[in-house]
């Protein structure tokens, strides 16, 4: 069986705290991945507008603050969730990503899953970016 989730790992030269604010603050967030009121608050509904997907609702399901964040996507349309874990290094820090939830019993899980498989690498490294004009 093919697994349901994307799991990738992004090392970054920057410290913990830089990542975890792309990750979670909406600026930032728009400039890497997509316009959404993300919190790092459990509890907190956002709309992520991901173009021509449409506005997908979110939730944030767990924080552990500056460290780990996980967060319901597409709910009622894909149920997937999304975990960013950090790891701090010497020299920066790791990024544990994974995506997961997958339904590949249906055709859009499957085409999510291909489709966001091939998207996320892109989108991980466009994180460097945005951190390499805030520092």
């Amino acid at each position: 069986m093919t697994e349901n989730a994307i799991k990738l790992e992004r090392t970054f030269p920057h410290p913990k705290e830089a990542v975890w604010a792309a990750l979670t603050t909406p600026e930032l967030l728009a400039h890497w991945w997509a316009a959404g009121d993300i919190a790092p608050v459990v509890g907190h509904r956002f709309t992520m507008d991901m173009g021509g997907w449409g506005q997908q609702q979110c939730e944030v399901l767990t924080v552990e603050p500056g460290s780990a964040i996980t967060f319901m996507f597409a709910e009622g349309v894909l149920d997937t969730t999304i975990t960013w874990q950090l790891e701090a290094t010497e020299n920066g820090t790791i990024l544990h990503f994974e995506h997961a939830g997958f339904r590949l019993d249906t055709p859009m899980g499957q085409q999510a899953l291909e489709g966001m498989g091939n998207g996320w690498p892109g989108l991980l490294a466009r994180i460097d970016q945005v951190l390499v004009g805030v520092a």
